[in-house]
């Protein structure tokens, strides 16, 4: 019964009526010893699951080996800020990790400090001890940016590298003439799967990396990448994805550089990355990707392509993607603002209030701090606000 129930769910979900052009099923583009055009293949798309776990481990050793020694030879510190300041306490410790590191509420404040027989105070100073032990150092942030810097230079240089030869790179109508019929090369095949795996990567590991202001934006956007790659790539749309791959490709790589010469405070070297990446960032993001790729999906594929539902499903995606562009062009013209004011980059607005601290902070803090030695270098927060003004209104 329930086997049956999900095979028709399936059976509608997948009906070419919906993903493929009128008059166009499943076989047509169905991969087969007798067809001479090598269509991809829908059983490829759980490659890239398998390969983001090795795509993690090679992360892993880029960053042991790499990036870790790079990091320490350009005077970066391998220990986190405030380690060990915050004193083993079990019950504060449980509470903690419950409240979603730490951000408690003045009642379970009063009741933590009753059952410790501690003034609200002390606990308040505890709850911000421990979460500077959770920041993380400046090499760890080097070191995540060192290896999404070599990810992005690698892939764009093959990205380039195996569209250089292909037709649609230089006539983007050569993305909707024959199609779906259109064959997938060696090449195309891995920087597909290249990219998916990436992707796949990113969103398995992003709870763990550094978190930034723009966090749920990153959520949606890895999420809709995979789902228009992997329907692109069910589709046989894979041209149109390789394009989308390759504009998205470029920018990044000076923004992980530019942040790594702002971790070793090379700063005049990552004002001049980071000013390359904004002017790389509007070609690439907001004039090549809206006024030429998208204006083609829109607009030139109505003229060549019969139309049908998965047309318009791509594109709504595609106008999201533009749309989260956007929102992060804002972030990015606020940092060059700031620049300009400061005269250097100042920190990625996009960042979270984890990076503001600084390693230098650490070394003037109190090593010997407790829950009763206060500490004139630890900013109050609402917590602390939120007991005086509940004292005041008594």
């Amino acid at each position: 019964m329930v086997v049956n129930l999900l095979s028709q769910m399936s059976e509608s979900f997948w009906s070419s009526d919906v993903w493929l052009p009128p008059g166009v099923t499943w076989k047509d583009i169905e991969p087969n010893d007798q067809n001479p055009i090598a269509y991809p293949r829908f059983s490829d798309i759980w490659y890239p699951v398998l390969f983001s776990f090795g795509l993690t481990f090679l992360r892993l050793l880029f960053e042991k080996y790499v990036f870790f020694p790079l990091g320490i030879a350009s005077g970066l510190r391998p220990v986190r800020p405030w380690k060990g300041q915050a004193p083993d306490n079990p019950t504060l410790e449980k509470a903690y990790l419950v409240a979603r590191k730490g951000r408690l509420n003045y009642k379970q404040i009063q009741g933590l400090a009753k059952q410790l027989d501690w003034t609200e105070r002390q606990v308040e100073r505890w709850i911000r001890m421990r979460r500077m032990m959770d920041r993380p150092s400046t090499l760890v942030k080097f070191m995540e940016c060192g290896w999404r810097f070599s990810y992005y230079g690698f892939v764009f240089a093959y990205g380039v590298w195996t569209l250089w030869d292909k037709d649609w790179l230089w006539d983007i109508n050569n993305c909707w003439y024959t199609f779906p019929h259109q064959g997938v090369t060696n090449d195309i095949w891995w920087y597909y799967m290249i990219e998916l795996s990436f992707y796949w990567s990113l969103l398995f590991s992003m709870f763990e990396d550094i978190k930034r202001k723009d966090f749920w934006e990153m959520l949606i956007h890895h999420f809709v990448t995979i789902i228009l790659l992997v329907l692109s790539w069910t589709c046989n749309l894979v041209r149109a994805g390789t394009l989308v791959l390759v504009i998205h490709d470029c920018a990044d790589i000076f923004l992980e550089m530019a942040k790594m010469m702002k971790y070793i405070k090379w700063q005049k070297t990552c004002d001049v990355l980071f000013g390359i990446f904004t002017v790389t960032w509007i070609c690439s993001r907001l004039v090549v990707y809206p006024f030429w790729f998208l204006y083609s999906t829109c607009i030139g594929a109505k003229e060549i392509v019969p139309m049908f539902p998965a047309y318009y499903i791509f594109n709504s995606l595609l106008l999201l993607l533009l749309l989260l562009h956007v929102i992060w062009t804002y972030f990015i013209l606020k940092v060059l603002y700031r620049a300009i004011l400061s005269g250097q980059m100042e920190k990625d607005s996009r960042s979270s209030s984890s990076e503001d601290f600084s390693e230098d902070n650490s070394k003037s803090g109190n090593s010997s701090a407790s829950p009763t030695t206060p500490s004139k270098r630890l900013p109050a927060n609402s917590i602390s606000q939120q007991s005086r003004e509940h004292k005041n209104s008594k």
